[in-house]
């Protein structure tokens, strides 16, 4: 095992807005809220689901290849280090800017999506 999900987080024009929606839709509630991002988790307080402000956000159009879905997996690991070596070997790709020593990473399945490793401490 490399990791345990974490958070999917969902691009979008207002994340307080989109957070509201899905406060509702799945009877969570904020455990962050910076403006920029909301974080909603579970009854347990596990963090479940978080929203990312996106300046030119384009919404998603289903089977539309030009417009494709606009989320990523955060999975929380012990060692960033440790587990980069284990999704590269996997065929993950480190993205440009990423190279955080504690915090989180950003990387690129085989394909192309984006998901982020991160560790329990803070940047």
């Amino acid at each position: 095992m490399i990791g345990h999900l974490c958070t999917v987080v969902i691009d979008c024009p207002d994340p307080d807005e989109l957070a509201g929606f899905y406060e509702k839709l799945l009877t969570l509630s904020r455990q962050a809220d910076t403006g920029e991002f909301v974080m909603l988790r579970n009854a347990a307080g596990a963090p479940v689901v978080a929203f990312q402000r996106v300046d030119d956000h384009r919404a998603p159009r289903w089977t539309d290849p030009a417009r494709p879905q606009q989320m990523h997996l955060d999975v929380m690991v012990t060692n960033l280090d440790t587990a980069e070596a284990q999704v590269l070997a996997l065929g993950a790709t480190l993205l440009d800017g990423s190279d955080k020593p504690i915090g989180y990473r950003v990387y690129a399945d085989p394909v192309g999506h984006p998901f982020c490793l991160l560790t329990p401490q803070e940047p």
